[in-house]
C-alpha cells in the first residue's frame, strides 16, 4: 500500500469554545435547502474523510467561519499545534445576473413573503434554471476548496466539517446561500423593493408619526375589564426562540434554547405580575 492509498488518522488537539455542530447525532439539517447543501458534500465520495469530519464539527473543532461573498474561511484545529486554515470558494453571480434574478423574484410576492419568514421557496432553483443560472453548486467542480493540513485528499476532513457545519447554519438562514453566491440580505431585499415599487404594500409604508404631546403617548384610555382576558403565562415558554431555530456556528456547551429557556419563563412569570398590578392600578384611578 502506497503513501497515497492511506492516510493514517490522527488524534485532534481538544480545544474549547470552538463552534459545535447542535445536531449531535442524525442528520445536520433538516429543511430542504440545507439538506441540498449536504447533500453536495456527501456526493464528493470521500469515506472515511467524511465521518471524520461530522466527528469534527460535533466535537468543536472548528474555531472559526467567516462567510463572504464567493468564499468561506474558517480555522480548524487538527493534530497539530496551529489551527488549519480552511478555504471553501464557490463563484459569486454577476451583478447583471442578479438584477435578472431579482426582478423574477418580484414579479411573484411569494418569493419575497417566504425568504422574509426564513423559508427558501421551494421552485427557486428553478426560477434560476430558468435564467440558466445555479444557485447550488451542482458537482465538486463548481466548489474550490483548500486547507493547510498535510493530507492529500481534497476535500479532507477538517472542509468536511466546515461543510457541516455551514448545513446547520443555512438550515437558520436561507439568506447565507445568496450572500455566499455574492448577494448580500439587504441589498437583495433593496433590489427586490427597487423593482417592485410601492405595489402590493412592498416596501412597508412609513408608520404614523407620535403624537407631539409626551403626555398623550404615556397615558392609556380606560380599559373594559376584559379587555386582556385572563393573564396566561405563554406555552410554550420561548416559542419565538424556538421558531428562530438553531443559533448558527454556536459556542455553548449547551444549546441557546436551553441556555435561556429558563430566563425566558422568569420574564415571562415577572411581565405578567407587572401587568397586572398596573391593570389593577389602572382600573382604581
Amino acid at each position: 500500500m502506497g503513501y497515497y492509498d492511506y492516510f493514517p488518522p490522527s488524534r485532534p488537539v481538544q480545544v474549547s469554545g470552538g463552534i459545535k455542530a447542535q445536531s449531535q447525532r442524525g442528520a445536520f439539517a433538516n429543511r430542504w435547502w440545507a439538506k441540498r447543501w449536504i447533500a453536495v458534500l456527501e456526493s464528493f465520495d470521500i469515506g472515511a474523510r467524511l465521518g471524520r469530519g461530522r466527528s469534527y464539527a460535533r466535537q468543536g473543532q472548528v474555531l472559526d467561519i467567516q462567510i463572504a461573498p464567493g468564499e468561506v474561511k474558517a480555522k480548524v484545529q487538527g493534530s497539530r499545534s496551529t489551527p488549519y486554515k480552511v478555504s471553501i470558494q464557490l463563484k459569486p453571480l454577476s451583478a447583471a445576473n442578479w438584477r435578472k434574478l431579482t426582478a423574477a423574484m418580484a414579479a411573484e410576492a411569494r418569493f419575497s413573503a417566504k425568504l422574509l419568514a426564513g423559508e427558501m421557496p421551494t421552485d427557486i432553483e428553478e426560477l434560476f434554471e430558468e435564467q440558466n443560472l445555479s444557485l447550488f453548486p451542482k458537482k465538486h467542480g463548481d466548489l474550490e476548496t483548500d486547507c493547510s493540513c498535510p493530507d492529500w485528499s481534497n476535500p479532507c476532513k477538517h472542509i468536511a466539517a466546515v461543510y457541516y457545519l455551514l448545513g446547520e447554519a443555512f438550515d437558520r438562514d436561507p439568506f447565507l446561500m445568496f450572500k455566499l453566491r455574492g448577494m448580500e440580505r439587504e441589498a437583495l431585499l433593496a433590489q427586490l423593493g427597487e423593482v417592485a415599487g410601492n405595489d402590493d404594500g412592498w416596501p412597508p409604508a412609513e408608520p404614523e408619526p407620535l403624537p407631539e404631546d409626551p403626555l398623550a403617548f404615556w397615558t392609556m384610555s380606560p380599559l373594559p375589564e376584559t379587555v386582556t382576558g385572563p393573564l396566561i403565562a405563554p406555552t410554550p415558554s420561548a416559542a419565538l426562540l424556538q421558531r428562530l431555530g438553531p443559533f448558527p456556528f454556536w459556542r455553548g456547551e449547551t444549546s441557546l434554547l436551553e441556555t435561556l429557556e429558563p430566563v425566558y419563563g422568569a420574564m415571562g412569570k415577572g411581565a405578567l405580575a407587572a401587568l397586572g398590578e398596573t391593570l389593577t392600578e389602572h382600573r382604581k384611578a
